[in-house]
């Protein structure tokens, strides 16, 4: 079917069953190759997100690579009207859906680069350290990997805290934090960026936190914090500096205002043996959504470390 960004890209359904709230589906984007090389790479997006970079798609077809990318369930393609918006009980659960893109891209790619944003990034270390000597994946690019809370540690520890109590008796409770519409307003062309999304998809204010959700990121990221295996290069890809997400705040719009960029250094080695850790001067929250000379920076040098370590073909 073709996917509402036009007929270069596809859209496909995955079932994947049903939860208390009814079915469940992933929708996985494809955009093809002229000339395919037996490589693929696999975007996941992050929390109050979806699939909308286009230059990215660009980017990687220019490496010689196919694209897909997941909308994971209850986000974005995924989302129906009877759901509650990017609710999860675990971040295990979205395994399922990314087994079944793998599996599709497989069929016809050696080579799987797994690409992840913010909560995706999360999610995908998960993933690539569950399915460690299995060779389904050849590297892993992390793009503001959410490893912790934005939140000084006495904050941590009680949303963590307060979480954990909800979630076994009041899952769909809405906790006191959330996400600030300032980062929408950088990156959305009818306010301060250059690019156009779906405002019903990824609004400005953003999705309520809850409980569930939160406790299930909590969890992910203990056990990265605990050490993960990841058997294959990873690329950490991160803004230089983070400020405050203050409307009028100074550097908003050349700092990531969403997470603490020295929490992702601090936790990037928990990763794996082979890691490259890269930090982008002027770069926001989702780097490749930075202004130009900051994401220009960014794919010069995801591109040089995918001719580093990833084979030129399947």
């Amino acid at each position: 079917m073709e996917d509402v960004l036009g007929p270069d890209y596809e859209a496909v359904e995955l079932p994947l069953g049903h939860d208390h709230e009814g079915a469940v589906s992933a929708t996985l984007v494809i955009r093809r190759s002229p000339e395919p090389t037996g490589r693929a790479v696999l975007y996941v997006h992050g929390f109050v997100d979806y699939f909308f970079q286009t230059h990215l798609a660009d980017f990687y077809l220019a490496q010689g690579f196919d694209f897909y990318a997941l909308d994971l369930r209850k986000y974005g393609r995924s989302l129906r009207p009877y759901q509650t918006p990017n609710m999860i009980d675990s971040l295990s659960d979205y395994f399922t859906e990314l087994d079944e893109a793998v599996r599709i891209i497989r069929e016809d790619h050696d080579v799987l680069l797994l690409n992840g944003h913010s909560t995706g990034g999360l999610i995908a270390a998960l993933w690539a350290d569950r399915v460690k000597g299995r060779g389904l994946v050849q590297g892993l690019f992390l793009n503001s990997p959410f490893f912790d809370l934005n939140e000084p540690a006495p904050a941590r520890i009680a949303g963590t805290g307060l979480a954990r109590a909800l979630r076994g008796i009041r899952p769909q409770a809405v906790l006191p934090a959330g996400l600030s519409p300032v980062y929408v307003t950088t990156i959305h062309r009818d306010h301060e960026g250059e690019w156009d999304f779906d405002l019903r998809l990824k609004p400005l204010e953003g999705f309520p936190v809850r409980a569930g959700w939160l406790a299930a990121v909590r969890r992910g990221q203990k056990r990265l914090h605990a050490g993960l295996a990841i058997d294959v290069p990873v690329l950490v890809m991160c803004s230089a500096r983070t400020v405050p997400a203050k409307p009028a705040g100074d550097g908003i719009t050349g700092s990531d205002i969403v997470l603490d960029v020295e929490h992702i250094a601090r936790w990037s080695p928990q990763l794996g043996p082979h890691l490259t850790l890269v930090r982008v001067q002027g770069a926001l929250h989702d780097v490749v959504l930075s202004a130009r000379p900051a994401r220009e920076r960014a794919f010069t040098e995801l591109a040089r470390w995918i001719g580093a370590y990833l084979p030129a073909k399947g």
